[in-house]
């Protein structure tokens, strides 16, 4: 039996992938993270825009989370149809054709030890 949980459309109200630092292999100081649960018995196409303040919304890229699984995807890790820009405030919108449940994380690893991690959910639209 499938939990009735999940919607449609999600809000992701603010993320920020930090890029400090100059020279030919700059560091990393931090990553958001999309986690989508899909509750259904049907494989979810999930599909997202990001849009940033002061540029035109980019997406919509695409993942696959498979029937009674969850998903992690690390935004900064996607690259179609355009790389996640880096060090700039942004907003996501993500639909789904099937009820999923979503999760942000950020992880700032500038703390000792990288055990900073902040969630949130995101808000059913």
């Amino acid at each position: 039996m499938t939990p009735d949980v999940g919607a449609r459309v999600w809000v992701v109200p603010g993320g920020h992938i930090p890029f400090p630092g100059s020279g030919e292999e700059p560091q990393f100081t931090g990553f958001d993270q999309l986690c989508v649960l899909n509750a259904t018995p049907t494989d979810a196409d999930v599909e997202f825009d990001l849009y940033y303040e002061d540029a035109e919304p980019v997406g919509p890229y695409r993942i696959t989370v498979a029937a009674r699984r969850i998903r992690h995807v690390r935004l900064n890790d996607l690259i179609d149809p355009e790389a996640v820009r880096l060090d700039r405030p942004y907003g996501c919108l993500l639909r789904s054709p099937v009820p999923v449940v979503v999760q942000f994380l950020r992880q700032d690893t500038r703390l000792p030890g990288a055990l900073a991690l902040a969630t949130t959910m995101a808000y059913p639209a």
